[in-house]
């Protein structure tokens, strides 16, 4: 597998890199509110000191239209796929440390599975804000340096990633929902699958623990 930047003009289809805000107090605030785990990864969908910049509001009226958004983060360290998700909306991540994306398309999913000979890496430099559309697939960050870890700023529609609504399942699709505004294909590898999560991937659990430097 080769990581690519998401400055490259192959993660134009998966994303795009958002500019014209100021991450510096979001990024800050985040290294000194949050802890990041060495083995591991720690997800919060809204976190009160984040939400309480006044980036919070600019990214709500500006990045959002208008709608109303959680700020919450994943931190951690993480070189495995084991997964992969959707939401019906973009998604904007903020790191404060470099890492690695692994991505594919929505549109590739056949039959309910997803081949991870398909998903590709993207490096993300620190302080470099991304917008993953909804159709990406996508799952915890990898470190882009062996042993580093990262703090990432998750930014999602409020609710997104909470508690998961209660219905009875009419297509295969809604058997996929773990979350609120989450579908949610796991490896069979995964400790996800383990605790029952659909089984949606298959072919290699991608692990770039050997090629990141």
């Amino acid at each position: 597998m080769i990581i690519k930047s998401v400055f490259d003009r192959d993660f134009k289809k998966y994303g795009k890199v958002v500019e014209g805000y100021d991450w510096t107090e979001l990024l800050d605030t985040l290294n000194k509110v949050s802890e990041k785990p060495e083995d591991g990864t720690i997800y919060e969908p809204g976190d009160a000191w984040l939400e309480g910049l006044p980036i919070c509001k600019e990214l709500s009226d500006r990045m959002y239209g208008g709608m109303p958004i959680q700020l919450g983060y994943c931190n951690g360290s993480n070189t495995a796929l084991n997964c992969l998700e959707y939401h019906r909306d973009s998604e904007v991540n903020v790191p404060a440390d470099d890492i690695v994306f692994l991505v594919g398309s929505q549109q590739d999913i056949e039959n309910n599975l997803y081949d991870t000979s398909k998903v590709e890496a993207f490096l993300c430099p620190k302080g470099t804000a991304v917008e993953l559309y909804a159709t990406t697939l996508h799952y915890a960050p990898c470190n882009a340096h062996p042993g580093e870890g990262f703090r990432v700023v998750v930014v999602l529609p409020k609710g997104t990633n909470t508690e998961k609504p209660e219905y009875e399942p009419q297509c295969d699709e809604d058997t996929f929902m773990t979350a609120r505004n989450k579908w949610l294909l796991a490896h069979p590898e995964s400790n996800e699958a383990a605790n029952g999560a659909r089984v949606g991937l298959v072919g290699i659990n991608i692990d770039i623990k050997n090629i990141i430097k």
